[in-house]
């Protein structure tokens, strides 16, 4: 009766090196790829804020501009007048101090101004908050009346 041959312990090593030699490749591929994948993802981001930033500063100078009409058409000297001249202006100094900055920039400009007032930052905030509450609600597309239930309307599903 033979007795099946085992491997020496000189003869794993060489397959325990393979193994660890090719884990050691596979770990680096894989943390190769990892990292391509986040600079994708990154500069896909810094892209993306890129364009809305240069959106928001195109909308500000709009509203400025629009608020430097309306305050041309108004009684010369009246606060009124004073009042939208002076937020088109701010608004036209914010605009152009948002094209000139870049993102980490005006994050940090926003920090230090909140830490330094925050209850005008919280207060301020809040009213773009409220802002953005009455754009999104006003631009809706949908029919308040089918949405309230009015008369006329029939409900959509089963509600008994």
């Amino acid at each position: 009766m033979s007795t099946p041959k085992t491997p020496g312990p000189t003869s794993t090593l060489p397959a325990a090196s393979k193994a660890k030699k090719e884990a050691s490749e596979l770990t680096e591929q894989a943390k190769t790829a990892a990292r391509d994948v986040a600079q994708n993802a990154a500069s896909a981001a810094k892209n993306q804020a890129a364009s809305a930033k240069s959106s928001v500063a195109d909308e500000m100078s709009g509203v400025a501009s629009a608020l430097r009409t309306a305050a041309e058409e108004m009684r010369s000297g009246s606060p009124q007048e004073r009042t939208f001249g002076q937020i088109a202006e701010g608004l036209a100094d914010a605009s152009e101090a948002m094209r000139n900055k870049d993102l980490s920039e005006m994050v940090q400009d926003v920090s230090a101004f909140a830490r330094k007032n925050p209850l005008v930052f919280l207060g301020g905030a809040a009213l773009i908050g409220f802002a953005a509450t009455r754009f999104a609600k006003a631009s809706s597309t949908q029919d308040p009346q089918i949405m309230l239930g009015s008369p006329g309307t029939e409900p959509h599903g089963d509600f008994s």
